[in-house]
């Protein structure tokens, strides 16, 4: 199941995007990391407009309409903590944890408080498909976005998954397997 990108997670019009992981035509990120942690602005600039649109892919279906925020926090800590990475070949990965944490770290705390309506959704095709998914998204849990991103958005297996949330794999599968049945459930709504 693939879930259409929504709201604040795509990048605004003419904005770069972000590269997969292991894409051969990314610049070499090692070597950006290695300048940001000498102090070098235009490195950390690069690396900011290298890393906006991945994170903000990862925050937005987990956070919501909390997105944007979830997206700046994972940048505030990836920037803040650059300097322990310790293999900087290993960027993408160390900032999907990190995006990933912070995403499920502020819509759970959105959960606990009382929701504001939707914004208006901005989509790249049909705004009505895109309102419906993020509306059914919402029903979810933070836990069960996580993993549904994860998994159908990213493409990660579920070991991956498991590492990257700190949950055993048959915890994965469970909520995956609950989180496809519970969106289908309410996309038949």
């Amino acid at each position: 199941m693939r879930i259409p990108r929504t709201g604040p997670a795509g990048p605004p019009s003419g904005a770069p995007t972000a590269v997969a992981p292991g894409d051969a035509t990314r610049p070499d990120t090692a070597a950006l990391v290695r300048a940001a942690r000498r102090g070098d602005r235009m490195a950390v600039h690069e690396l900011l407009d290298l890393l906006t649109p991945y994170v903000g892919r990862l925050c937005g279906p987990i956070a919501l309409q909390d997105g944007a925020d979830a997206t700046q926090e994972a940048l505030i800590v990836i920037f803040r903590n650059i300097g322990g990475l310790r293999d900087p070949a290993a960027l993408f990965g160390w900032v999907r944890v990190i995006a990933v944490r912070e995403a499920v770290r502020i819509a759970r705390a959105a959960a606990r408080t009382v929701p504001d309506p939707l914004d208006e959704v901005p989509a790249r095709g049909d705004p009505e498909l895109a309102a419906d998914v993020r509306d059914v998204l919402e029903r979810l849990s933070p836990d069960h976005r996580a993993v549904l991103v994860l998994r159908d958005l990213e493409g990660l297996d579920e070991h991956s998954v498991s590492a990257l949330l700190g949950v055993p794999e048959p915890t994965v599968r469970t909520r995956l397997f609950r989180a496809r049945r519970n969106f289908r459930k309410a996309w038949e709504r």
